[in-house]
Formats: structure tokens, sequence, C-alpha cells
């Protein structure tokens, strides 16, 4: 879960229809870029590439018993999520202090990736922390194994996040691999670049490449909203604690 800042609205006052920030959103918390090219954006909670059905997610539910109407068209309210996470979430109660969300909290400190494609509570967490981060994962149901669920109209969809995961660890080490034997090969380290942009899941790069800064920091600046986030060095990409939260957000900088 990627660490971002949205910033302020590109608009006065609410959206009339929420779904016209998706564009917004994309640039600033969501765009994967290659020389300068828009080429992918994410979700926003498990960080696969969406080429289609990426959605507005509404950090707090618009409807339901939980829902808060009042909040359907505001900026600060918004994510971006795939089909999987959003319809895990759903309308379920949404406690702030309770939760690591990538626009106000380190969530790069708060969990790890693993090559069996699970992410878990960080180890280095103490047990409050922990606790934190698995109410996430259980929120988003990214602590589930591969399974299958289905949307709204009952069509089945995979999913396949865990396995995604697994596919892109064993592409990052296969690029690792590569870079380590070709290290000095400027063109070595682009392509490895396009190809994070290409295949999502930006922390499983970061997390097989944790000892390369020099890669690690051009995987931060080619994903929107990750240097602005401040969570990351400027010349290391190693992580900054807390989230500065420069957007004044509830129950933000908890990590």
């Amino acid at each position: 879960m990627r660490p971002v800042r949205r910033g302020d609205s590109p608009i006065a006052g609410d959206y009339a229809d929420y779904k016209t920030a998706k564009t917004d959103l994309i640039a600033r918390i969501a765009s994967g870029k290659h020389n300068g090219q828009h080429i992918a954006a994410y979700c926003s909670y498990c960080e696969r590439k969406i080429d289609t059905n990426l959605a507005v997610e509404h950090i707090e539910p618009k409807k339901g018993a939980h829902g808060k109407p009042e909040l359907k068209g505001r900026w600060s309210n918004f994510l971006l999520a795939c089909v999987n996470c959003n319809s895990t979430k759903g309308d379920k109660r949404v406690v702030l202090d309770q939760l690591y969300l990538p626009d106000r909290d380190n969530t790069a400190l708060a969990f790890q990736y693993q090559a069996d494609g699970q992410m878990v509570a960080a180890v280095t967490l103490n047990d409050v922390e922990k606790d934190i981060a698995e109410n996430t994962l259980a929120l988003l149901g990214l602590d589930k194994a591969m399974q299958n669920s289905r949307d709204e109209q009952g069509a089945l969809i995979a999913q396949d996040r865990v396995a995604q995961r697994m596919q892109v660890w064993s592409m990052a080490e296969d690029s690792l691999e590569d870079y380590q034997n070709h290290i000095e090969n400027s063109s070595v380290m682009g392509l490895i670049v396009k190809l994070m942009v290409s295949s999502g899941f930006f922390s499983v790069w970061m997390t097989v490449f944790k000892d390369y800064p020099e890669l690690k920091i051009k995987f931060v600046e080619a994903v929107s909203g990750g240097l602005e986030s401040g969570c990351y060095d400027h010349i290391t990409a190693e992580k900054l604690s807390p989230h500065p939260n420069e957007d004044g957000l509830e129950g933000g900088g908890k990590i």
C-alpha cells in the first residue's frame, strides 16, 4: 500500500458527480509514467495495475448504515480502488484512527510483502500498530488467500491479487538479477523502471530492490504522489516516519 499525497482539491467545493474526479485522482496519486508518458494506473490499496474498472473509492462510505452522504463528493474522501478492494470494503464502518490509509499514514512502514504473494503487518510494529495494520488488511480482504468473489450483479470475479503479486515478485527478482549483471548499464535500469510501472505492485519492487537506492528512487519518482507524500527520502528513497499529513487529514500521521 503505497503512501501518497492527494493535495488540495482541483475544484472549488465538492464534486457534483464524484466519478468525474477519477482523472484528477489518477494524475495525483495513481499514475505510472515512463519518459513522461502515462502508461498505467493503480489501485490505492492493493497496488495492482488496473486497465479498466478502476473506481473512485469513498474512504468513508457514502451510503449504508455507516454512510456519510455529506462526503459523497468530497475530494479528501476519495481514493481509487479495483473491483476487489472496492467490493470487499463496501459500506463497512471506517474508523480512521484504527486504520492505516495511504493518503495520511506511511503505509510503507505498516506492511511487508512476501515471495508467496502475502501482504502482512510489518514485524517491526508494536502491538497497537499491528492491530491497526491487521484491521486495515481485514477491511480490504488483503489478508485473504486466493479465492473468488462476486460483484454486486452476482458475476464471478477472480480475486487474484495474491497470485498476481507472486508473478510480479518473480518478475522483479529476474530484473534484479539482470541489473546485478549489468549494473553500469543505464538502459537496463530504464527498462526495469518501465517494467515496474507497467506491472504494478510498487511495494513488491521496492522490497526486492531494497539494497539498491539508485533504483528505488527512480521507482518513487515514476509514480504520482510518492515523493509528494513526504514518506521517502528524495535521494535514497529510505522510508521516513511518520507521514507528514500536510493536508491535515483526520487520523493521519499515525505511522
